[in-house]
């Protein structure tokens, strides 16, 4: 798993892929990407499968912050990137969540 950042000259805002690997995903037939910029709850954002098995998807974040995130897996199980900036331990459970920094 990764985190590319592409930060925007024109914008306040960076461009991050989040990227779920095939290995952590398994056989996996959908990922969710879950996190503070999308309400958690609220607006989960769906991934998009590559032929090789892997899930992605860009957002647009606002520079100069710190966003916790989780993946979901078919509706079932959670799973944190394994390359994040950090983790955080979650404010309604024991397990930790991933950390990106832009």
């Amino acid at each position: 798993m990764s985190l590319k950042k592409q930060y925007l000259k024109s914008k306040p805002v960076c461009k991050v892929t989040f990227r779920l690997n095939a290995e952590a995903a398994g056989e996996a037939k959908n990922a969710e990407l879950y996190g503070d910029f999308t309400g958690w709850d609220d607006k989960p954002l769906s991934m998009k499968k590559l032929k090789s098995g892997d899930f992605t998807l860009t957002v647009d974040l606002e520079k100069d912050a710190e966003y916790q995130f989780r993946y979901l897996i078919d509706g079932q199980t959670w799973e944190n990137d394994w390359e994040a900036d950090a983790y955080k331990r979650s404010p309604v459970s024991f397990e930790e969540n991933s950390v990106v920094r832009v």
